[in-house]
């Protein structure tokens, strides 16, 4: 009995010592490693270079694009990339093989590129729906379309719409009933920005007319019921129904306006950015505007892979992660050197669930931070001079 009480007092001693340790030295949490079926897609500024990371295993697998310098978007399925360079009239699409199944993700073959051919007039503004993707053609005011299913097909091309525009700097979204949104110039406005907004079909054929004229439009995004623009004149919110309304901006903020609109599809919100003033995240239902992060030494702002949170990179190299379903910061810190605002090429920012990527334009190389602690950090090793980014592939980790 003696040497049972004895034992009993040595380990629960033991057990309050070392309790005390890890009071003293507490565990820190380890980052999550990255989604399995999540890759990263950058280009080259210089070469025709591309690199698609495995953010697990760090490396990165090299490929050959057409053109070097283009815009780089992923599909809403996540699978493809996007390679769109309007200097050349081109885009190409890059196949990651990783296709989405709801509960887990299956693998279709090798990384490589697709075989449709994408040739519209100087194609600028791409956006993408379902299983459809549609540039916007800056040099015709034209839509170019096409679907999943002949993305390997030898010698398919994009589908033309003209809805009856001039060229302009132009943009575009398609709504859930299948309708698309897309910006018209009347010339009420020198230089080459639009001023309105119509609804057509997938003929061209007008089915809303716009109803608000504006002093210059650029920037929009898209819930699939309704699209929001930004304007000179407010932000344009343009319901699949043809109703069309402005948002007035904050009082304060005098010539300034919204030239970039996200969407946060998991927040359920929009989120507006302007380098004069900040991000603002703006309810369309109640027609208000409300600060998200008011500063105007922001390099980057870019909602995550998830769209649940905005991600805001400073030319100080701080970085702040806003939750936008309760609108505040949850985590901040520096985690570059800082930038110059004068720098030609810029660092850029994408983001998932768990991990913040920006590239390194001057090192060749793109770092990987954890969104739970800024010190977890990591480099991989891409092209020279990597130019932009995209976030491919689903957040998962499940197979077949």
């Amino acid at each position: 009995m003696k040497k049972y009480l004895l034992k009993t007092i040595l380990i629960t001693a033991f057990a309050v010592t070392a309790c005390d340790k890890d009071k003293e030295n507490p565990i820190e949490p380890v980052a999550e490693q990255e989604f399995t079926f999540i890759r990263i897609l950058v280009n080259d500024e210089l070469t025709n270079e591309l690199s698609l990371i495995d953010p697990q295993k760090l490396s990165a697998e090299k490929f050959e694009a057409k053109f070097p310098k283009s815009a780089l978007y992923g599909t809403e399925a996540g699978r493809f990339g996007a390679l769109v360079n309007g200097a050349n009239n081109n885009l190409q699409l890059f196949d990651t093989g990783l296709e989405g199944h709801g509960d887990h993700v299956d693998v279709k073959g090798t990384p490589k590129f697709g075989a449709l051919i994408g040739d519209g007039n100087r194609p600028t503004h791409f956006k993408s729906k379902g299983d459809e993707i549609i540039t916007f053609n800056d040099g015709d005011g034209t839509l170019s379309t096409a679907v999943q299913a002949d993305f390997h097909t030898a010698g398919a091309k994009m589908k033309l719409i003209n809805a009856g525009n001039v060229a302009h700097h132009g943009a575009m979204t398609k709504f859930d009933n299948g309708s698309y949104a897309i910006t018209e110039k009347d010339g009420s406005v020198v230089g080459t920005l639009p001023e309105r907004v119509k609804i057509i079909d997938a003929s061209g054929k007008t089915i809303h007319a716009s109803t608000i004229q504006t002093k210059g439009i650029h920037g929009n995004a898209t819930n699939g019921k309704v699209s929001v623009f930004g304007s000179a004149s407010g932000i344009l919110v343009v319901d699949q129904s043809g109703t069309q309304k402005l948002i007035p901006h904050p009082a304060d903020f005098g010539d300034a306006w919204f030239g970039s609109i996200l969407e946060a599809g998991a927040a359920g919100k929009f989120v507006g950015y302007t380098a004069a003033k900040g991000a603002y995240v703006i309810d369309i239902e109640k027609s208000t505007v409300t600060p998200a992060v008011q500063n105007t030494d922001i390099m980057q702002a870019k909602v995550d892979y998830a769209g649940k949170n905005l991600i805001v990179l400073m030319h100080s190299g701080e970085v702040q992660v806003i939750d936008l379903v309760s609108n505040s910061v949850t985590t901040k810190g520096s985690v570059i050197s800082a930038v110059a605002k004068e720098e030609t090429q810029k660092p850029q920012l994408e983001a998932t669930a768990r991990y913040i990527y920006i590239t390194q334009p001057k090192s060749g190389e793109v770092l990987q931070i954890s969104t739970q602690n800024l010190s977890k950090k990591q480099t991989i090793k891409v092209s020279a001079t990597p130019y932009r980014l995209a976030i491919l592939g689903l957040e998962s980790s499940e197979g077949h």
